[in-house]
């Protein structure tokens, strides 16, 4: 069975907003709506929705113009098993002691090394995107340089293979694992029991720290957060609150060219710049509550 989808941009995050509720209420109704923000600092928001049938294009011309878009493209997409084909594609990846890998390469484990399962799923994180290895080998850095956090918060956790990366070296922490996404935390509980950390990781659906169990918890002395500029820049201050003194924060989801405006953020609230890693396009950033 095909599937329809249908795409456009606009400036200004108000307006994509409100371009992407109103897609909801179309009829055909989409089975999904993203609202993304282009990562290259134009301003920039990219509003698109997927369908089972065909979109009406009057309608989405008639909303382009509402809100100020470029007329949507609206393209028939291929039935693809895309779990299938992201199996096929991504290798097993290396980060330090870590070594981040799917069940078709269960074969491929070397010795001496710290196994992470994580599955080829919707949520974000699978240890390949230079954001997410660049915070397990930031990690990895601090374990080697003596770090042993005991209460430690994975902000935006996707698959949770961070929350786990810290679970596997650090059995006596208590860890907390949040995403906004219910499908993501879904997927963290999953991938939690497949790595056999069933009572060391509570899983958690939270916007931020925006979770009575997570304000219980704090203060945290090690903090991942793997999301995107704007949201980092927005808990800047929960940072700070939820940040034990002396505590590592752990941020990346930034360009490089971003990663000045996230530093100024932090450092306004108490932090000071630790160390920063930056692979390829992407940065890493590792803080210090002062």
């Amino acid at each position: 069975m095909p599937t329809y989808s249908a795409l456009t941009t606009l400036t200004g995050e108000e307006p994509a907003r409100a371009l992407g509720e109103a897609m909801e209420r179309m009829d055909p109704e989409p089975y999904g709506v993203g609202v993304f923000e282009v990562e290259d600092g134009s301003g920039i928001w990219e509003v698109g929705g997927y369908f089972h049938d065909a979109p009406d294009e009057i309608v989405l011309e008639i909303l382009a113009t509402a809100f100020g878009a470029k007329s949507f493209l609206v393209s028939e997409l291929p039935e693809v098993d895309w779990v299938a084909k992201v199996q096929r594609e991504l290798h097993p990846v290396d980060a330090g002691r870590f070594f981040v890998y799917g069940s078709h390469d269960a074969d491929k484990l070397p010795e001496g090394r710290i196994p992470l399962q994580v599955e080829a799923t919707m949520a974000f994180g699978t240890g390949h995107h230079g954001t997410t290895l660049g915070c397990l080998l930031a990690f990895d850095r601090l374990y080697t340089d003596g770090l042993r956090p005991t209460n430690i918060a994975d902000i935006g956790c996707g698959t949770a293979v961070l929350a786990m990366a810290a679970a596997k070296v650090l059995p006596e922490a208590k860890i907390i694992a949040s995403d906004i996404d219910r499908v993501a935390v879904d997927v963290a509980e999953a991938n939690v029991a497949i790595n056999d950390l069933q009572g060391r990781i509570v899983c958690l659906e939270a916007a931020g720290f925006a979770h009575r169990r997570i304000g219980d918890a704090a203060p945290f002395d090690l903090i991942f957060a793997n999301i995107l500029k704007g949201p980092l820049i927005e808990l800047a201050p929960a940072m700070g609150k939820h940040a034990a003194r002396g505590g590592h924060v752990i941020l990346s989801g930034l360009l490089v060219v971003q990663a000045e405006a996230v530093i100024a953020a932090y450092l306004a609230e108490g932090f000071r710049l630790q160390d920063r890693n930056d692979l390829g396009e992407w940065s890493a950033l590792v803080l210090v509550r002062e």
